[in-house]
């Protein structure tokens, strides 16, 4: 076998479709377009649909994406206990709502360490930044952390328990 003699295998090469070029082509006049109407006479975008107001006009804008499981906590500064609480008083969320500091407890309430604490304050929270607890424990205060159930999670029953 020499060079002049190699081929594509039979079948995998097919010649290009000459679309307009004569009668002889079988493609001409028309070019396969058809006769008349909006589609022999221009080139139309595939999402274009037919002068209704197309899919993504008549969509919504879609604003990003909401984790159903998402907490909202009411957050309060370590510099909001130092002005609103006395040395030795206990800060839960009853009290933080009392004296306006957070209007709801929502889904619970979250310290954070913006701010300088003096003051020696056991604070009763669900959650505590870093900073937050290491003031707190530097004034010699102490962070208690609440502990609340999942909603809408049902209890696991015991087995040693139940009746048969």
């Amino acid at each position: 076998m020499n060079i002049h003699e190699l081929r594509p295998s039979k079948g995998s090469t097919k010649k290009k479709r000459r679309v307009a070029r004569g009668i002889g082509s079988g493609m001409g006049k028309t070019a396969t377009r058809g006769t008349k109407g909006q589609k022999a006479r221009r080139q139309i975008s595939p999402w274009f649909e037919g002068g209704q107001t197309p899919i993504h006009r008549r969509l919504p804008v879609k604003k990003g994406f909401r984790n159903i499981n998402h907490k909202e906590f009411a957050i309060v500064n370590v510099e909001a206990l130092e002005k609103h609480f006395e040395k030795g008083e206990a800060v839960t969320p009853e009290s933080l709502i009392a004296k306006g500091l957070i209007h709801g407890a929502m889904d619970g309430v979250k310290v954070l360490g913006h701010g300088e604490l003096s003051k020696k304050l056991t604070v009763n929270a669900h959650q505590f930044s870093k900073t937050a607890s290491d003031k707190i424990a530097k004034a010699g205060g102490e962070c208690v952390t609440i502990v609340t159930e999942a909603k809408g999670q049902p209890k696991k029953k015991d087995k040693s328990t139940r009746e048969k």
